[in-house]
């Protein structure tokens, strides 16, 4: 059975830096990723990248080739494809489905990131697995003359309804309150603009289409459910932390992040979090997800060297 000083789960920002750190550190460390790629929500970053100290890059893509090829010139040890299913924290081991081989640690650091919130409707799972995900920024040809759905009320949505009112057909934004979480100045531009139509207290409960959205299912507290034509649904709900490997095994609060200390040591003294899996989406940045991620690493370093 295979033995580490210090394994990371998770190839984001957060999971390289802490990589990064060990390595530089002399930390025996390994790291998991379960996508193809290191890199995590890098590949969904595509506008230009302008606030990390010293490194600009022209999006998320741009970076991820940087951070990995520091990470590789580093000599990090890595194995992407490799997916856990389980994480023993009494025993100290995590179960990996390759053959369902497990590897042991000492210190265990989580840093899983997070996922775009569900809507949790039917037809929602299906047009994901179509490859239905659109980008406001990235996908605004793909979607001109096309009638567009964006759900939520936070600044993803609005900023979204501003960009695609030029380019497509007719833009809805619908969210299930009054209230909207976004910055005035995205809210101001939304409701004065004649190309987005704003539908609040209103919920989708179901999407259609067997090959492509075709349209969606709502409920208003006004009006009895209507169907909505639509081409496309963009889901901007905010994110969740991927926490479900550990969920009731450290202290999480209400949203789901896992409760840290000073250092991002959890309730559990050998288990470590960094990134969106600890830090309110408020503070989430590349930049402080690496800062997280040295931290860790330089403090495992002090521990392991006592």
């Amino acid at each position: 059975m295979q033995h580490v000083d210090v394994l990371i789960i998770g190839g984001g920002p957060a999971g390289i830096s802490a990589a990064v750190w060990c390595k530089r550190l002399g930390v025996e460390c390994l790291l998991l990723e379960e996508q193809a790629q290191l890199g995590g929500q890098l590949f969904t970053i595509y506008n230009e990248i302008i606030d990390y100290p010293g490194l600009q890059a022209e999006n998320g893509i741009e970076m991820q080739r940087k951070m990995v090829k520091h990470f590789i010139d580093m000599g990090c040890l890595y194995e992407v494809n490799t997916k856990v299913l389980s994480i023993d924290e009494r025993s100290k081991k995590v179960k990996v489905k390759q053959q369902e081989t497990e590897i042991c640690y000492t210190y265990l650091i989580l840093a899983t990131g997070s996922s775009q919130r569900r809507l949790g409707v039917p037809g929602e799972q299906q047009m994901l697995d179509r490859g239905e995900v659109y980008s406001a920024s990235a996908d605004g040809e793909r979607l001109k003359g096309k009638i567009v759905a964006l759900i939520g009320g936070g600044d993803r949505a609005f900023e979204g309804a501003h960009l695609l009112a030029s380019k497509a057909k007719e833009v809805y934004l619908i969210h299930r309150s009054r209230h909207f979480k976004a910055r005035e100045q995205y809210v101001e531009k939304v409701l004065s603009n004649p190309g987005v139509k704003v539908m609040t207290d209103t919920e989708v409960t179901a999407i259609h289409g067997k090959h492509h959205v075709t349209s969606i299912d709502l409920k208003s507290k006004n009006t009895e459910c209507e169907n909505l034509l639509v081409d496309a649904v963009l889901i901007r709900l905010g994110i969740a932390p991927n926490v479900e490997l550990i969920k009731e095994k450290v202290t999480t609060t209400q949203s789901g992040l896992i409760v840290i200390n000073k250092v991002h040591q959890s309730s559990n003294p050998y288990i470590y979090a960094i990134g969106d899996a600890c830090t309110t989406p408020l503070f989430s940045s590349i930049s402080s997800s690496a800062g997280q991620g040295a931290i860790v690493a330089k403090h495992l370093s002090s521990l392991l060297n006592e």
